[in-house]
């Protein structure tokens, strides 16, 4: 095999981070004074309480927002009109994954968006504190123990595990082997009537040119196991609808990963007559949400038949295409919903002859503009526009076929805001014990900072101290 035919990591990732992650068994000293490595500039960065760990640091810094089960101890904090999620754990992991969340946020992947490494920490006396990883918090995003701790569909467990086969195939894709699949380190979008899952936490992650099979199958067999145990701890607490069959839903993971990653990556056997079937082929890829960038065609050994193989660029097709006539930038199945909306529009004003991104712009602000505009101020920072839209959209179809007759926006919005909406709110009691749970997997527990001969951190005891699989 020449060279040039061996394949290559992509560019964008090779150069996407200031930070170079240092051997973890390597005993580099830490850094005598205060240091932070920033993707973008925020001042109010500087006038944090550095010097007090993360979890004595004072209420009034911190966001109420509903925190995923994680060994670390995490809180998200106002740093000026940003909400960031800090993470502390030790340098070299800090700055390791830093270097992924650059990298992956560069081929554009579902991640949380790295904002800093923060290093060289101590106390007012002195003592080393552990490194902060600081991330971008995801608006309108839920650790999936939160989803549960409301009233959800009966079938919430496997679209959640739907959208993170969607995910892992993705990540595979780009060569990206995970690690630690689960549902704890996932958040998740709304996303129409399915969910978008995004990695959130890439400690244990590598980046390479290609995954062999094993990589990837070690992968799905971890997270299968991991989603069984995460759904059984659900079901003990309570939270898990008594019909679900846990090990059945940690089998549609598998099921769902191989159907997609084949549907992606398979090439196809087409006779010379049939070259329609290439377009029906792309079409598939299409509605699940993929582009193709082009095809590789080559005709068999015997010369009678051609096989086809597409290279799948990225995911987000609806996505692309509502942004390039709206502007609006939301998730696959809503840009879906909004399209088939927007058609409908263009249909009912007999304009199916016009211009699609005229209509377009009409539609933004007689149909779209003024429904969104009605979301309750309390409710803002908890519903995407996009789901909203789609969600009153829903019940106007309800109500509709309640009535026998048309039900005019107006007044479907009107009902939905009453009837429907509330159920966004989580139960004050039900967000504390949420998050009093999330603290309970703490390793590095806050009680040891008050012991002078204890800096709170045992190499032994951390499992992120290992080596990372290769």
């Amino acid at each position: 095999m020449e060279l040039n035919d061996l394949p290559q990591m992509d560019s964008r990732a090779l150069k996407a981070t200031s930070v170079k992650a240092e051997d973890e068994h390597a005993n580099s000293a830490e850094p005598q004074a205060l240091k932070i490595t920033a993707a973008s500039s925020n001042p109010k960065m500087f006038t944090l309480p550095w010097h007090k760990p993360l979890a004595a640091w004072p209420e009034d810094l911190l966001a109420n927002l509903p925190r995923g089960i994680s060994r670390h101890v995490v809180r998200f904090v106002h740093v000026g009109d940003e909400v960031y999620a800090m993470k502390e754990i030790t340098r070299q992991v800090a700055e390791r994954e830093y270097e992924i969340l650059r990298r992956l946020q560069k081929l554009e992947l579902p991640t949380v968006t790295p904002i800093a490494v923060v290093i060289g920490r101590h106390t007012r006396e002195g003592e080393p504190l552990e490194a902060i990883l600081v991330t971008r918090h995801l608006k309108f995003s839920l650790p999936y123990r939160a989803l549960f701790a409301r009233n959800l569909r009966p079938d919430t467990a496997e679209r959640l595990i739907d959208a993170l086969a969607v995910l892992l195939v993705r990540l595979h894709l780009a060569g990206f082997y995970w690690g630690d699949v689960s549902l704890s380190n996932v958040l998740f979008l709304r996303d129409a009537d399915a969910f978008s899952a995004f990695l959130v936490d890439a400690e244990t992650g590598d980046l390479q040119v290609q995954l062999t099979d094993g990589q990837r199958e070690y992968d799905i067999d971890l997270a299968r196991t991991n989603i069984i145990g995460e759904l059984m701890d659900l079901a003990s607490g309570k939270l898990l609808p008594g019909d679900v069959d846990e090990i059945e839903v940690g089998n549609r993971l598998v099921d769902r990963y191989h159907s997609l990653w084949s549907a992606l990556t398979d090439t196809d056997k087409f006779n010379p007559d049939e070259m329609w079937k290439i377009e029906q082929r792309v079409n598939k890829l299409n509605e699940l949400g993929f582009d193709v960038d082009e095809l590789e065609m080559k005709t068999s050994e015997d010369g009678k038949h051609v096989l086809v193989r597409p290279r799948v660029v990225d995911a987000g097709y609806a996505n692309r295409k509502l942004l390039r006539l709206t502007g609006l930038d939301v998730q696959e199945h809503q840009a879906r919903r909004l399209l088939n909306d927007l058609d409908a529009y263009r249909t009912s004003t007999w304009r199916e002859g016009e211009d699609l991104e005229i209509v377009a712009t009409d539609w933004m602000r007689e149909v779209f503009e003024p429904t969104v505009r009605m979301i309750p101020r309390e409710y803002r920072s908890q519903i995407e526009p996009a789901q909203f839209f789609h969600e009153v959209l829903d019940h106007r179809w309800f109500l509709a076929e309640k009535a026998g007759h048309d039900v005019p926006m107006d007044e479907a919005v009107t009902s939905y805001i009453d009837n429907v909406l509330p159920s966004y709110n989580l139960d004050s009691k039900a967000f504390v014990e949420l998050n009093e749970e999330a603290d309970s997997g703490v390793i590095d527990d806050e009680s040891t900072y008050n012991d002078p001969d204890d800096d709170g951190y045992n190499p032994d005891d951390d499992p992120d101290a290992a080596v990372w699989s290769h």
